[in-house]
């Protein structure tokens, strides 16, 4: 298949951002383009969410939490148990 050269302008701090993001999902810049392109047509649109999956602020407190062996609960013997403790807090 013929290759051919496209050129874009974009913002120099979102570029580098772009390639550093690129570099750590062993990507370059012109294969994150290329697969993006071609997923893209495929989908004739927006067709899927490639990212690192940073926790949120939520999910990263309760890793804390877990890490630093706070705001547990149980343990519990049996999953009803476990379901009446879940209810007694609402």
């Amino acid at each position: 298949m013929a290759q051919t050269n496209i050129n874009i302008r974009i913002d120099e701090n979102l570029k580098k951002q772009f390639d550093f993001l690129c570099n750590e999902l062993g990507l370059t810049m012109s294969t994150a383009i290329n697969i993006f392109a071609k997923a893209f047509v495929r989908y004739k649109g927006m067709p899927f969410d490639v990212n690192l999956k940073v926790p949120n602020a939520e999910t990263l407190q309760a890793i804390d939490d877990v890490n630093n062996h706070r705001n547990l609960y149980g343990p519990y013997d049996t999953v009803e148990e476990a379901i009446k403790a879940m209810l007694d807090e609402e």
